[in-house]
């Protein structure tokens, strides 16, 4: 049997080098469309007031500088974000959804992802008009026909976008949503750190400068360490018999990961506090533009509602990754059982509260990541990478180490597949 430890040269030994080079193309298609600008619009009077809007500087950096370029895939896959949200809320106050996601398996799934599609295109529509209405004070012909041509290559933009987020959560090297948004982040890191550093250096700021290095490479650390962390509950095989020691053999156990939930909740969050900016350029209604203002970054109920929903978002995903009632009935169908804790309905309700907690854990540790931030530009009077929060480190950091670990275990089953077994029938003619 061969040696079950990865070299660097099993990486060329399968498929992978093929895989990886058809991730880079589609990446590179996604890109492609923040390049090509929309018409008649007056892009530096467009920048000027970008800088002083921090909720689509965020924004921004998620689309990697599109909607700086006002290109044609600027809404990207914030769209498609924003119908999973309202498709993951609806399960939970329709059976027949719900039935669709838990009961029927993959088929179902299916079912829900086209649903998800068709509401995405509405999102578009939606959004791309909200876009079109704010560009209105910097358009040098604002027509009805500029209207209808922006709104309908904004919405085919963003439905290209996640037709290719689709498409690269089929290479199973991880999720195209998040490997879309990890590629933004990073195209537009270089700029953003650039725009920091030309900011100590005018200042003379260089002890802010060095804490927010320092603080950025803590952040990382801490970010791997918790997105590694899990809580490991034993499990004991009725099957499992040692006469030695004249009992259950403890053999396994059940990981759950601390932030098992992993950039979804932030990513949601995100896209649920631009909605209200959306909808009022879209609408004109006075609330709704006084609730975009108090939800942008430095608004006055930001970062709560940011809290709260990464909160919300965190618990709801780790019960939508991990149903306890589910687990339970699967343990006692395979004659297993958690240490002192009945089987059945006592072990569901044990799942329950440990998932619980950690989910509280998980939500406390992404406040931090999007409190931080704030702290630190407090701190050091400087911008601490214009667009750029933990949140957006955890994307990247959690989207590196997911794709690593998805590469790792491709490499080992192609391994295994590559094991030769011997034929025991004609050794023993």
């Amino acid at each position: 049997m061969e040696d079950s430890s990865i070299d660097f040269g099993d990486f060329f030994k399968g498929p992978l080098p093929g895989k990886f080079l058809k991730l880079l193309g589609y990446l590179a298609l996604s890109r492609l469309g923040i390049y090509i600008p929309l018409g008649g619009v007056n892009r530096e009077a467009f920048v000027g007031n970008l800088d002083q809007n921090s909720l689509l500087s965020t924004l921004d950096s998620f689309s990697g500088g599109g909607i700086g370029r006002l290109g044609i895939c600027s809404l990207g896959i914030v769209p498609f974000i924003n119908a999973q949200i309202v498709f993951q809320l609806l399960a939970q106050i329709n059976p027949k959804l719900q039935d669709l996601q838990k009961r029927e398996g993959e088929a179902g799934r299916k079912k829900v992802l086209q649903y998800t599609r068709y509401a995405s295109v509405g999102f578009a529509i939606v959004q791309a008009i909200g876009q079109v209405l704010y560009l209105r004070p910097y358009v040098n012909d604002f027509s009805t026909d500029w209207v209808l041509t922006s709104v309908t290559l904004l919405t085919l933009g963003s439905a290209f976008t996640t037709y290719i987020g689709e498409r690269i959560s089929d290479l199973k090297l991880g999720n195209g949503t998040s490997l879309l948004i990890f590629t933004s982040i990073i195209s537009y890191l270089p700029a953003s750190f650039g725009r920091t550093v030309a900011e100590a250096f005018q200042d003379g700021n260089y002890i802010g400068l060095a804490t927010i290095i320092i603080s950025f490479i803590l952040l990382v650390l801490g970010i791997v360490y918790v997105q590694e962390a899990e809580r490991k509950i034993p499990i004991n095989y009725a099957s499992r018999y040692t006469s030695r020691s004249g009992g259950l053999q403890r053999s396994a156990y059940l990981p759950f990961k601390v932030n098992s939930s992993g950039v979804m909740p932030i990513i949601f969050s995100t896209s649920s506090l631009a909605l209200p900016g959306t909808l009022a350029r879209f609408t004109g209604i006075a609330a709704l533009k006084k609730a975009a203002v108090a939800l942008n970054p430095g608004g006055s109920f930001y970062l709560p509602t940011n809290i709260l929903l990464i909160a919300f978002f965190n618990y709801y995903y780790t019960f939508l990754q991990l149903d306890p009632d589910d687990v339970s009935e699967q343990l006692k169908r395979q004659g297993a059982s958690i240490p002192l804790v009945r089987p059945g309905k006592s072990t569901a309700a044990f799942l329950k509260t440990v998932l619980s907690r950690i989910s509280v854990l998980g939500s406390v540790f992404l406040a931090i990541l999007a409190a931080g931030p704030a702290v630190i530009e407090q701190t050091t009077h400087l911008t601490a990478f214009r667009g750029f929060a933990g949140t957006s480190v955890l994307i990247l950091v959690g989207c590196a180490t997911d794709t690593a670990r998805k590469v790792q275990a491709e490499i080992i089953s192609q391994k295994y597949k590559n094991i030769e077994f011997y034929d025991i029938d004609s050794y023993g003619s």
